[in-house]
């Protein structure tokens, strides 16, 4: 225990690279939320590169560091945020921060999100440093990572399987093996194979709940009443979803209920712009919002939701049991996909591909139908939203003083 505590109240850094979009962040912020309430005193510090983290509250006990953020490009890319500086530059400073960070937090657990080395590589230091003092080291996973064509030559070229062999005390996956096994692709010698599955845990889902309501919270006028949530998260990918949503509402004046759009703070300015002009002609049918901080309101009041199927999404519509239509994307990763055919399989959502066609006609018909869809409560999935109690058991057990390293099984 450290001198300046009067308790052995855990330490947990988080680190959450956040190169595009909110997902990792919403992931982060909803394990850190939950640590420190399930956790008396716990304390946990978000490292994130997120450029909206400010945006966001956070429980009481849970701080957060704002790394140099970068930009990602629809090609798989990166650049620098400002475009000024070399990214190799970035890299180095963020890398730097990270390090300050631990030193300063002296932290007793690690969760790293997704990436084993951190963005480009840029977390070794600090695992090495970690690994020297004790620090407990968690790699968590979401429970879809990409379509193994992809996966495996990415996890190759950046070693991700050494390095999770060589550092992790266990690898959580956020979510269930019947769903999906985002690492069974992966190629591994047997020996290897063995010591990452004695590792892994799949903790289900990370249940999501109504944050406490910020002072001032106003909602547009459409929310009174029955309506479907559009929502394709941050934004920055999910024009052609809002596109189809608005189209369907002009060929369609029948759709019964009436929808509420978020585009999300990383929309083109001028994209957005072009929505809200169509918008403007549909008599009141269509209304849009850009972002809210705290949509989880705007979700449990909904009649039902389309989005594109991203994870933190996906939770949502289970924990707040809310008939979904999912318009996954395809690039540059198929992830949305394979966890919305997967859901659409055990009958927690209906799905529409967009290389099937994009007819209004196609959305339209899927937007009558959505009221009658079966709720997710209605499918009986052992397990399916215990993420966050996992969690919150495996921090108490890997960072009390004293703990000894875990006897770590799979269960799903």
């Amino acid at each position: 225990m450290r001198a300046d505590e009067a308790s052995p109240a855990p330490r947990v850094l988080i680190y959450s690279h956040d190169t595009f979009g909110l997902g990792h962040l919403r992931r982060s912020r909803a394990i850190a939320n939950a640590i420190v309430s399930c956790n008396r005193g716990a304390r946990a510090m978000i490292v994130s590169g997120s450029p909206v983290i400010d945006r966001y509250a956070f429980a009481p006990g849970v701080h957060t560091v704002r790394l140099p953020p970068v930009t990602k490009f629809p090609d798989g890319g990166y650049a620098s945020l400002d475009g000024s500086t070399p990214l190799a530059r970035t890299v180095e400073q963020r890398s730097a921060l990270i390090v300050r960070t631990f030193a300063a937090f002296e932290p007793d657990l690690i969760i790293v999100d997704k990436e084993p080395s951190g963005f480009h590589g840029e977390l070794l230091p600090v695992l090495e440093r970690a690994a020297a003092s004790g620090t407990r080291l968690v790699l968590g996973l979401r429970d879809v990572l990409d379509d193994a064509d992809r996966l495996v030559p990415e996890w190759e070229r950046k070693g991700a399987a050494e390095t999770m062999a060589r550092f992790y005390d266990e690898i959580w996956v956020y979510g269930l093996s019947r769903i999906h096994e985002p690492l069974a692709a992966l190629p591994m010698d047997p020996e290897m194979a063995a010591r990452i599955a004695g590792r892994l845990i799949y903790t289900g889902y990370l249940r999501r709940a109504v944050p406490e309501m910020r002072a001032g919270r106003e909602e547009p006028a459409i929310a009174s009443g029955p309506f479907v949530l559009v929502t394709p998260g941050g934004g920055g990918d999910g024009a052609a979803l809002i596109d189809w949503v608005i189209a369907a509402y002009e060929a369609d004046p029948g759709i019964p209920l009436p929808c509420l759009i978020a585009f999300g703070p990383f929309l083109d300015g001028a994209t957005r712009d072009g929505f809200t002009a169509r918008i403007g002609g549909l008599m009141g049918r269509i209304a849009a919002i850009t972002f809210d901080s705290q949509i989880e309101f705007l979700m449990r009041k909904a009649a039902g939701v389309v989005a594109m199927g991203g994870y933190n999404t996906f939770c949502e519509i289970l924990s707040f049991d809310l008939r979904a239509i999912l318009v996954p994307r395809t690039e540059p990763r198929r992830e949305q996909a394979i966890r919305a055919l997967a859901a659409e399989q055990l009958g927690l959502a209906r799905v529409l591909l967009e290389s099937e066609g994009r007819a209004p006609e196609r959305m339209a018909a899927a937007l009558r139908a959505l009221p009658d869809q079966t709720e997710p409560s209605r499918v009986l999935v052992p397990g399916l939203l215990d993420g966050l109690d996992a969690v919150a058991r495996r921090v108490r057990a890997l960072a009390s003083p004293g703990a000894e390293r875990p006897c770590v099984r799979a269960f799903s």
